[in-house]
């Protein structure tokens, strides 16, 4: 069986399949501390009407069926059970079906949610944990080897990954090919972390150096990959150097985590008993296994098979002068294609909600809610919260930009925050009415700007921000029926 067993590969398959779980433990509770607010049975998209307009077929999920904030509860838990199991290598240490059955589990409890999270869950790295936690399966327990034909689809996997991201960089935002992107990227992303502000500081000729080993990065060192052993094993580190870099300059949810767990399965035993020896850590021996039995065999090769044939619609698309980025071409999310911010944003604009218990709009005091990760008040230092993943906030940054899906949550949102809503008002960082109910809202647009060093120390603050106007006027519950 030397053309299936990788025995170099024992500590890259451990890493992925803990690391995988371990995203998965992250996904579950975002699930249950979450998901109903967003999608339950009084959500802001709620699950039973979507259900109601999409067929099964097109959307598969446990939840077509029969849908209740109880059996959402009980999906959570069971994930996180299931996956916390996986991280501590429970399973790992039975027959190859035991771990094959626990990744099975999540796989059809996480794509059950993602099917009905709409706008909330329509990221790339839910698509991208669904695979991966589908290939995990797949990789046995330690009574095998490591199966090489697993280990490859994972290669391809990060390889789609990085050169996705690349390409459609490349192909989507003169800013990428100028080299000028990170004058603007930490600004502007999503949701900054405590050290955004730094790294936008920096010098410009340091955000070129930074562009350009990015392209390196996703352009050149992912073929690395294709040359298992040492140079497969520099090119993963490097991948993962660079992840490093990425988590400390935002909030990309488990994107970064993830993509440095998938990046360790090329990483073989020998590189790491190097680099680890350097610390002075010994691994040991290796404890010797059985060869697979021939059902493993099987199962491993039909899967495989069936990744390859599903890879023809993510490698066109790579090669695709209109790459789609982040696109699944099946209902299982399975073999998708992968990129990110293939344009630049070149200013920030905030969507700040105020509320008023006066009765007059118009001479009224106005007071902010504060959410949890996207910037209100100005002298806030930015929280990190990757891997966990803030939905309601990365739905106000699209809604910011101007995307009309969004406007379908939002003015329920509004209407929960008159109701003084207590699920809801948990997603937020701080409610200025403690719970009462207030009597108008609206939604303010301001244009933010991280202050420079000398404006830190004049004001204290960490954002400049300039008012642009409404996106939604003061609003009680009468006018709130009328714009719903």
């Amino acid at each position: 069986m030397e053309w299936f067993d990788a025995d170099g590969y024992t500590l890259a398959r451990a890493l992925v399949q803990r690391g995988v779980a371990a995203v998965h433990v992250v996904a579950f509770v975002a699930v249950l501390q979450q998901f109903r607010p967003l999608l339950g049975e009084r959500g802001l998209l709620p699950v039973r009407a979507f259900t109601a307009r999409v067929p099964f077929r097109a959307s598969p999920s446990l939840f077509h069926r029969w849908y209740s904030d109880r059996l959402v509860v009980l999906v959570g838990w069971v994930g996180v059970v299931v996956a916390l199991t996986l991280v501590v290598g429970l399973p790992q240490q039975g027959p190859p079906w035991l771990p094959l059955l626990a990744f099975a589990v999540l796989w059809v409890l996480y794509l059950s949610v993602v099917n009905v999270g709409q706008v909330f869950y329509g990221f790339g790295w839910e698509s991208l944990l669904l695979e991966a936690g589908f290939l995990a399966a797949f990789l046995g327990s330690d009574d095998v080897p490591p199966p090489l034909p697993v280990l490859v689809l994972l290669w391809w996997l990060v390889l789609r990954l990085e050169l996705g991201a690349g390409l459609i960089k490349m192909r989507g935002d003169r800013a990428w090919r100028d080299l000028t992107a990170l004058y603007y990227h930490h600004e502007t992303q999503p949701m900054p972390g405590p050290l955004s502000r730094l790294f936008h500081l920096l010098p410009r000729p340091l955000h070129r150096v930074e562009v350009l080993a990015n392209h390196v990065t996703q352009l050149v060192v992912p073929f690395g990959l294709l040359v298992p052993g040492p140079v497969a094993s520099t090119a993963a580190a490097i991948m993962i150097a660079t992840q490093l870099w990425l988590v400390l300059s935002g909030n990309f949810a488990w994107l970064n985590w993830l993509t440095i767990v998938l990046a360790c399965s090329a990483i073989d035993d020998a590189s790491w008993r190097w680099a680890l020896g350097l610390v002075g850590v010994d691994l040991g021996p290796v404890a010797p296994v059985g060869d697979p039995p021939a059902w493993y065999v099987v199962v491993v090769l039909a899967v495989a098979a069936l990744c390859v044939w599903l890879s023809r619609h993510p490698l066109r698309n790579l090669l695709s002068r209109h790459q789609a980025m982040n696109a699944s071409f099946n209902a299982l999310h399975l073999v998708n294609a992968y990129g990110a911010f293939g344009s630049v944003t070149r200013r920030r604009t905030e969507v700040v909600v105020e509320g008023t218990r006066d009765a007059d709009p118009g001479a009224a005091t106005w007071l902010e809610y504060e959410f949890r990760g996207k910037p209100t008040d100005v002298r806030r230092l930015p929280r990190q919260y990757a891997p966990y993943h803030l939905r309601l906030d990365w739905g106000m940054w699209f809604l910011a930009l101007g995307s009309s899906s969004q406007l379908r949550w939002f003015v329920p949102f509004l209407g929960r925050l008159l109701d003084a809503d207590g699920p809801t008002l948990r997603l937020l960082a701080h409610d200025p009415f403690d719970g009462a109910p207030p009597r108008w809202v609206r939604a303010r647009l301001y244009r933010y700007r991280f202050a420079t060093r000398e404006q830190r120390r004049a004001t204290g603050q960490r954002w400049v921000r300039e008012a642009e106007g409404l996106l939604v006027d003061a609003t009680d519950r009468a006018r709130l029926a009328r714009l719903q």
